[in-house]
């Protein structure tokens, strides 16, 4: 397992590969359909700097204010991610990001935006939202908040030990393509089979 200090450079990102278990460590921010949408329209006029070359997480987390007024993560399971497929390309070279993290994977624009660009997606366990946010240990900022709601702000938080895998690398690579194709070979197979 590999352990990654977020934000990392266009070179470390290159240097992953599909299938790698990477522990990521840093600032990241999270970001759904309404942030993809405002960064790709403009609506940026005060955007944390941790954005800029930095990791974006597919996620709408669950956060509850403590009794000294602190926000906390209660959960934090990624969402599908091919939702931000009309967005992501434009935000990848906008922003230069370097690593997205969702589940499900992504399409060709935005394969061929992480390739151009030095960038990885990074699938994170979906149905562990909990397990996921304890690996939040501060929550830095909120962006948006008033706008679009909880759900959909622009979170900054800082993740100790986040598991994730890569799942698409920017030479190209898509596990998620590889799986497909292996099951699909594997169908095709059990049905000549049984006809």
């Amino acid at each position: 397992m590999k352990n990654l200090q977020v934000p990392f450079s266009e070179s470390e990102a290159r240097q992953l590969q599909i299938g790698e278990l990477v522990v990521l460590n840093g600032i990241i921010c999270t970001g759904r359909d309404a942030v993809h949408r405002a960064l790709c329209e403009g609506q940026t006029a005060s955007l944390p700097e941790e954005l800029i070359g930095g990791v974006i997480f597919h996620c709408g987390p669950v956060m509850l204010k403590d009794e000294m007024g602190q926000w906390r993560c209660i959960a934090a399971g990624p969402t599908t991610s091919i939702r931000h497929e009309p967005y992501q390309a434009t935000v990848i070279e906008r922003y230069r990001l370097r690593g997205i993290i969702g589940k499900g994977g992504m399409g060709n624009a935005t394969r061929e935006a992480l390739r151009k660009f030095g960038c990885v997606y990074f699938h994170a366990i979906g149905g562990a939202a909990q397990v996921l946010a304890e690996c939040v240990v501060r929550v830095k900022d909120v962006y948006f908040l008033e706008e679009f709601g909880s759900a959909e702000a622009l979170w900054v938080i800082e993740v100790q030990n986040f598991p994730v895998v890569v799942t698409m690398d920017a030479h190209g690579g898509s596990l998620h393509d590889e799986v497909a194709s292996l099951s699909q070979r594997r169908f095709k197979k059990l049905l000549h089979r049984i006809t």
